[in-house]
């Protein structure tokens, strides 16, 4: 298999707009389509991992440091679906890596892994270990939940996009979206909040509409350490995320299955 190439990451300055959502069930339904998916939980807090109960002896913490390779800190969750976890330890990352190259280090780690795509969790700070995930990514998607302070957050994370270009000349080597989240149709805040979008000249560009709609579903499916395509498969959280994984899928450049689809296995 090739190494690996297509990058996706998950990135918001704002928390609590369903950024780790996204990345566990995109990652789950590129496995299910029959993608080898390598999901890399890049924030502290753990959470993408913990939806699988992934509790590794080794973390991505381990292998920024350079105490082992990334293949001795990923674990199998599903047909198709590895994780690299994260921990707490990760929060002191900015202060035991040296300025400079460091912020490519995670680039250099996943370069030789042999997947067909992997899917880059993020914390909602912008310190060098989101830096590590932009620089590593081929393409972003930028979870914004229904408010305005999301939307501040995405607009926040395309300044960081800027200045990391500014500082290490990286540039997306795909496409950025904007996805919106908890998108109720009837109510006055999501209205507004796509209004808002669709206003601002330079989110408005990189807008995916209708988004991801609102759905208590997906809170009770991770709460029950379950994907949304095990917990409730017929929800439209369910059928909204195969959509917006179908489509990021279908792009050019978009990696070709490795594997049978789960749908084809017998």
């Amino acid at each position: 298999m090739p190494a690996l190439v297509r990058r996706i990451a998950v990135v918001n300055m704002k928390g609590g707009v369903g950024k780790t959502t996204t990345a566990v069930h995109v990652a789950a339904c590129a496995a299910m389509l029959g993608h080898r998916v390598l999901l890399v939980d890049a924030d502290p807090q753990g959470t993408a991992g913990e939806v699988f109960s992934a509790r590794p002896s080794r973390t991505l913490n381990d292998v920024m440091l350079g105490r082992c390779d990334a293949a001795a800190a990923i674990v199998n969750v599903r047909p198709g679906l590895d994780v690299l976890g994260s921990s707490p330890a990760a929060f002191l990352l900015d202060a035991a890596l040296l300025p400079g190259d460091s912020d490519s280090l995670l680039n250099q780690r996943l370069a030789s892994l042999p997947y067909d795509l992997a899917i880059l969790d993020s914390s909602p700070a912008m310190g060098l270990l989101t830096y590590n995930v932009l620089t590593a990514a081929t393409d972003m998607v930028m979870p914004v939940a229904m408010d305005w302070m999301a939307i501040m957050g995405a607009r926040r994370t395309l300044q960081g996009v800027r200045t990391m270009t500014e500082r290490r000349g990286h540039r997306l080597a795909g496409a950025a979206f904007v996805l919106p989240t908890m998108v109720n149709s009837v109510t006055n805040a999501t209205k507004a909040a796509m209004q808002a979008l669709q206003a601002d000249a330079e989110l408005a560009t990189l807008l995916y509409a209708p988004g991801i709609r609102q759905c208590l579903d997906l809170t009770y499916a991770t709460a029950s350490r379950q994907t949304i395509f095990e917990y409730a498969p017929s929800s439209r959280g369910a059928d909204d995320y195969q959509r917006f994984t179908s489509f990021l899928l279908s792009r050019p450049g978009a990696p070709t299955a490795s594997r049978v689809p789960a749908e084809s296995q017998p």
